[in-house]
């Protein structure tokens, strides 16, 4: 059987073969009811358009690409659901490039990789600074970045300046000692991140307008073994009552998990604080900052297609704010184990 063409979509419809591709390629010039003609005729058709034909008539690959540091964190995979939403909508696809270690990293500084050959370009997370050190910023195609600011490109990113005093605030008001957890923000002295250091810095700042002490605080990696031994660390110094800001769900897990070993009461012992309000972060009863991470991997796409349609404005930033999350872990109710 023949697959329908374009042409044939346009005949349904009523309508020339450049209305089609203006509403295949989401043109904001379409009038509504001209748009929903069209769609409907593609669906009746079961149309696919063939990207390469789109290549070649308007010089557009379709296709966005995302370099991010890894692909394997439930954060990243959050953040690509809510890129890949408002891209699929715009029918564009997604180029996943994670950079994973230092010889990649060196191989996306130069424009003339495959990343570069997209019509657009989504950097996550990573202080660009350091990352683009003795290189310039991309400036071959529209970029935007997400879960990063700058003041030079477009970006959508959280305040995580406020998701840490948000939590000062909150461990403050508890009772005994308090210690904290921080993620290491050098990994493999090659991608540094400015998230960690600005959740550090609001808490501090929280925690001196109340007047509260820091009786210390311990620094781990993600990785589950080392999250385990400094929790257990924290727990062999710590005097009960205790109460602990984990600056990530992941390292609040492995001091749960150690609480529970240990037989110690969580939310009444200990209290704990994470932070990014992890899916199973519910279930254990995890007090924690919630992140809307898939509506700032969302924007950050608006903001690109929006390049792509025409806006030649100056750079824009869309700012998000995380949420403080009350459970079990501090007010003694429920489970955390």
């Amino acid at each position: 059987m023949r697959k329908p063409t374009i042409q044939d979509v346009a005949r349904l419809a009523g309508v020339g073969v450049g209305t089609v591709s203006r509403v295949l390629n989401n043109h904001a010039a379409v009038k509504d009811s001209t748009r929903e003609g069209v769609l409907r005729a593609i669906r009746e058709l079961e149309y696919t358009p063939n990207p390469h034909a789109r290549r070649i008539a308007g010089g557009k690959s379709y296709t966005v690409s995302v370099l991010l540091p890894v692909v394997t964190t439930e954060f990243y995979l959050r953040l690509l659901d809510g890129l890949e939403h408002a891209f699929q909508e715009a029918r564009y696809d997604v180029a996943i490039f994670p950079l994973l270690d230092r010889r990649r990293l060196e191989r996306y500084l130069g424009s003339h990789t495959l990343a570069y050959q997209a019509d657009g370009l989504v950097m996550a997370t990573y202080n660009l600074t350091h990352l683009f050190q003795g290189h310039q910023l991309p400036r071959t195609q529209p970029t935007v970045l997400v879960d990063a600011h700058s003041a030079d490109v477009d970006c959508a990113f959280m305040d995580n300046g406020l998701g840490g005093r948000l939590a000062g605030e909150h461990v403050a008001a508890q009772p005994g000692e308090v210690r904290a957890i921080w993620v290491e923000t050098e990994l493999d002295q090659v991608f540094t991140t400015r998230v960690f250091d600005e959740r550090r810095a609001g808490f501090h700042e929280a925690m001196r307008a109340s007047g509260r002490a820091v009786t210390a605080e311990y620094v781990s990696s993600f990785d589950p073994l080392a999250a385990r031994t400094v929790a257990s660390q924290l727990l062999d110094e710590a005097q009960l009552p205790c109460t602990v800001f984990a600056s990530a769900d992941l390292l609040a897990g492995a001091l749960l998990d150690e609480a529970r070993v240990r037989g110690i009461r969580v939310g009444e012992d200990l209290r704990v604080v994470g932070f990014d309000d992890q899916p199973w972060a519910e279930a254990r009863g995890l007090t924690t900052l919630h992140q809307p991470v898939e509506a700032m991997g969302y924007e950050a796409a608006q903001l690109l297609l929006s390049r792509f349609a025409g806006h030649k404005g100056p750079a824009r930033s869309r700012r998000f704010e995380p949420t403080l999350i009350v459970r079990g872990s501090t007010s003694g109710e429920g489970t955390a184990g």
